[in-house]
Formats: C-alpha cells, structure tokens, sequence
C-alpha cells in the first residue's frame, strides 16, 4: 500500500512538473487582456500549492513552494497582488504576496480564516472564519493589507465567502442565519445586511461580481451536486448555468464579464478548474488532465508580471 501512494504521489508531482514552464514567447491573450488565472493544486502527497496559468492552460507558473495547504488566492484589482489562505504557520491565515510569488508574508493571527478578497484599491481584505478557539460560528472580517484594523462586519448565524463589489462600497458573502445558506450583501462598514437571494436552497462558494457589478455567480445545490447560477445584482431573475455531471462551485468572473471559471468535482479524483461563456455555453475543461485543482481567480496580465510568459 506505501508503494503505491508513493507511486501515486510520484506520477502526481511528475505531471505538474511536465506542465510547469518557466514561459517564453508572447501572451496569445495580449498586453492587457485576460492574461491569468491563479487556483491551487494538490500533488499526491497531500500538498497544495498556488499556481497560474493563461486562460487556454498554456505557461502554468508555480507561485508558492510549501509543504502545507496554500489556497483559496485572489488577485488584487491590478494583478499585482495575490492574498491567500495557508495552514503554513499552524492554523489557517491569510497570507499576501506579490503576483510572481515573491515577498510572502502573513496579515491574519487568528483561530481560522480562509477565502480572502482585496478591495478594489488592495488596502483592505475581508474573509471568513473564527477569530478564537470558541468561536461557535463563522463570521466575515475585514483587515487592513498591512495587518492592522481588524474588525468583524457580521455577528448572526455562519457567514462565509466575502467579496466586495467593484467599488469596494459592498460586500456580497453566504449567511445560513435565515435557517439555510443564502446570498446576502452588506455595505463594505457591515451595515445594511441584507437578504438577496430566496431561493430556500443552500447556496455556496463562491459569490462573485460581475465586473460591471450588474450580476452575482454563485453555487446552488447540496454537497456533491451543486450547479452554478448567476442572477441580477439585487438578486432577480436567477439563472442556472450548469447541470453537470459533477459538483460544481467555486466561481470567478473574467476581467471583461464574457467568461467564468469555476471548479467541477467528479468525486473520483478529477477535480479540475473549468471556463464558460457567461451565459453557461462553452464548458472548457482549463488544463489538459484532471488534477486535483482549488477555486480559482482571474485577473489582467498586464500588470501581473507575466505579460510575455
């Protein structure tokens, strides 16, 4: 049995490694264009790292280098920037680096936080989780980029999955404090919490904006069989955009809006980031083979370093 979780692991590390370039030649998406991705991958020995690559699947980049869990990145607005949550210290933290993966530095010291999201200006950083050992529900904080500031914006129920707006004045997040989880917004402060979607089916990771702020993606469904759906920003005219097979979760918004990526589960091993156009045609499987992928973020390339990859 040892031998072949190690052959497992081997022949795991071996295909990232086949896939991971250190790039040259010209972006085929273009200065300026939709030039990312960033998600985490976990090789056969449990590890997970933080990686990106262009939108057809081509220049996979590895940007972290840990024998933890780093997961759940976002990038900053400019694509300069990636937050992201690590067990690396213990615990799971928030953690910042630059785009390139350098400069790695931890903002968060609390119980467990996880899935962080920057402001539009990258000063601030909202996740969930618990801030003490007692803590019996998860709550949405916030936290200045240098590690100052700490506030908590919500108090009612199991509040999750935080991401602001594009002008950073709200924050869409997931709360069961209804009796089962729904998509709420509040302002960027925590004030005027409100209910969007009434669905009456749990919805989870991850409530994402359009980048016209017209439309929320989101996941809706039970553990296992969840699809993604997309409705109007004041949570109308719901819209399902995926019927599998697998567990679909995990949603990003491409920098033009014409695009989303987002994870799909097949439960056997093959848990891969997928494309769609925004209206769910299109369904494109982003690297070549299943691996065992993270939710994902999309940002620019002109500013993330990778420009000419």
């Amino acid at each position: 049995m040892r031998a072949r979780l190690f052959a497992a692991a081997a022949i795991a590390l071996g295909v990232i490694a086949l896939l991971v370039t250190t790039g040259a030649g010209a972006d085929p998406y273009g200065s300026g264009a939709l030039g990312r991705l960033a998600f985490a991958i976990k090789d056969g020995s449990g590890v997970s790292n933080i990686y990106s690559v262009r939108p057809d699947g081509d220049g996979l980049v590895r940007l972290t280098n840990t024998t933890a869990f780093d997961l759940c990145p976002d990038y900053s607005r400019d694509g300069r920037l990636i937050t992201f949550c690590s067990n690396r210290s213990g615990s799971f933290q928030i953690w910042a680096m630059n785009a390139d993966g350098s400069n790695v530095h931890m903002v968060t010291n609390g119980n467990r936080f996880i899935f962080p999201d920057y402001s539009p200006d990258a000063s601030t950083i909202v996740f969930s989780g618990t801030a003490a050992a007692t803590d019996v529900n998860q709550n949405v904080y916030g936290i200045n980029s240098d590690g100052t500031g700490f506030k908590q914006l919500t108090t009612d129920g199991n509040n999750q999955y935080p991401t602001f707006s594009p002008d950073g004045r709200k924050i869409a997040f997931i709360s069961d404090r209804t009796g089962v989880e729904q998509v709420w917004v509040m302002n960027a402060d925590g004030s005027k919490q409100t209910q969007l979607s009434q669905s009456g089916v749990r919805e989870d990771q991850v409530p994402d904006w359009s980048p016209d702020a017209r439309k929320i993606a989101f996941a809706q469904g039970a553990v296992g069989s969840g699809r993604i759906w997309v409705m109007n920003a004041d949570g109308s005219k719901p819209v399902q955009l995926t019927s599998g097979p697998g567990d679909d979760f995990g949603t990003a918004w491409s920098p033009d809006g014409r695009r989303i990526a987002f994870v799909r589960d097949f439960a056997n091993g093959d848990r891969s980031v997928w494309t769609m156009n925004a209206d769910g045609s299109d369904q494109q499987r982003l690297m070549p083979i299943p691996l065992t992928e993270y939710v994902p973020t999309w940002a620019r390339s002109a500013d993330n370093g990778y420009r000419n990859d």
